[in-house]
């Protein structure tokens, strides 16, 4: 159940409450004063018959009726007092007002039909009863019309956040008055804010950190060139590759991190061309199995696609296991390997960057796949990650609609 839905039903809960308490109490204070004015009008009748009987004199006053009420028969009995009493209405017999008095041995006393106060009482509740509906559902609507205000600012700055967390940090909330709500979306703009400024500054000293190792990773380069053939110079030459590699890889980072730098090159292109290109250049010493039935062409950058799929292949033979597929279907290639699966992190939190899946360096996933997530981002294509029920994991590139079957130079 939505806020809006709590709200309405509060409001209306609350006045339908309200409106129940008033009408009993209208209800309660109307049937006293109908029998207050009535037993004082059958008591001054009473009165007069009490004087005319004395006089001798015939006021139509019930001289000791059979069906005076038990209760009221005994009142009169016991005490020389003048006392009314109201007999309800019992089946097709009308309510009825007694008041009564003892005059000598007799018992003198006046009946008086209390139908037209008892009809007029049904009508009074029939209005308040209209009048609680009417209440109530006004309630209602209002209850909707403010949860709907209420609902509307609170999503607005939920879709903000959400924004944000998806990596536009440049969106913010519009808070609007000084209420609870505003105050929040006050606060997603400070952290917003923080957000922004930490990960810029992280990015500039990542770049920075680049940058400056570019130079002296050069001159290994040129040096390691220089060195005489054997295993101490493989040796080295391995590790300056895997530096060079890594400097590179942390420039492209902080290229991606930067709204607007990266931008796609898009051409047709077949799909299973450059899913074999990316298979040739990743597979290394493992066997890359290439499914493509289907001859899809799309309209998209291939480096950055290429680029993708690479780093998904070299990600799946560094850490799972043989046999290594890659299947293209419609706009998307799927990446299986049958090793251990992805670890939990990648799947709930998705790429973390300077985090690697090798156990001699600790849990995590390294750049490869943060790459990926940055030049899918560019590419405005998705990447899911999933581990199979039959083993393995499986990540997938959608690349999304794709162009029709007959494209100029793709016959």
């Amino acid at each position: 159940m939505g806020l809006r839905t709590k709200t309405a039903l509060v409001i209306a809960g609350t006045a339908a409450i309200v409106a129940t308490l008033i009408g009993l109490l209208v209800h309660q204070r109307t049937a006293d004063n109908q029998r207050r004015e009535a037993a004082r009008a059958v008591d001054a009748r009473l009165v007069e018959a009490v004087s005319a009987y004395a006089s001798g004199v015939d006021s139509g006053a019930l001289i000791n009726p059979a069906d005076l009420p038990a209760a009221l028969r005994k009142t009169v009995t016991h005490r020389p007092v003048r006392a009314t009493y109201l007999e309800e209405a019992a089946g097709a017999k009308a309510p009825v007002i007694w008041a009564a008095t003892r005059s000598g041995r007799d018992i003198i006393a006046i009946r008086r039909s209390y139908a037209p106060q008892a009809r007029a009482l049904a009508d009074l509740d029939r209005v308040l009863l209209g009048s609680g509906a009417t209440v109530t559902a006004l309630g209602c609507v209002l209850g909707v019309v403010a949860a709907a205000g209420v609902g509307r600012r609170i999503a607005a700055s939920v879709c903000t956040a959400q924004r944000i967390a998806d990596g536009d940090l440049t969106d913010r909330v519009r808070p609007k008055g000084k209420d609870e709500i505003a105050r929040l979306g006050a606060a997603v703009n400070t952290m917003a804010d923080a957000l922004s400024a930490r990960l810029e500054a992280e990015r500039r000293v990542t770049a920075d950190i680049a940058h400056e190792l570019r130079t002296p990773v050069a001159g290994l380069v040129t040096a390691v060139g220089l060195l005489p053939p054997g295993r101490p110079s493989e040796l080295v030459s391995s590790g300056v590759d895997t530096l060079r590699s890594l400097v590179e890889d942390v420039l492209e980072v902080a290229r991606l991190d930067v709204p607007g730098v990266e931008q796609a090159q898009r051409e047709a292109v077949r799909l299973s061309d450059l899913a074999h290109r990316a298979a040739a250049l990743a597979g290394g010493d493992a066997v890359v199995e290439v499914r493509d039935d289907d001859e899809a062409v799309v309209e998209t950058d291939p480096r950055r696609v290429e680029r993708i799929l690479t780093n998904l292949v070299t990600n799946a033979r560094r850490h799972g296991a043989p046999p290594l597929t890659l299947e293209v279907g419609g706009t998307s290639v799927r990446v299986r390997d049958h090793g251990p699966g992805f670890p939990a992190e990648l799947l709930t939190q998705g790429p973390q960057r300077f985090r690697t899946g090798a156990r001699e360096r600790g849990a995590g996933i390294g750049l490869g796949l943060t790459i990926v997530a940055g030049q899918a981002r560019v590419l405005g294509a998705r990447v899911t990650y999933e581990n199979l029920p039959d083993g393995g994991a499986q990540a997938t590139l959608d690349l999304g609609p794709g162009l029709p079957p007959s494209v100029p130079g793709h016959d």
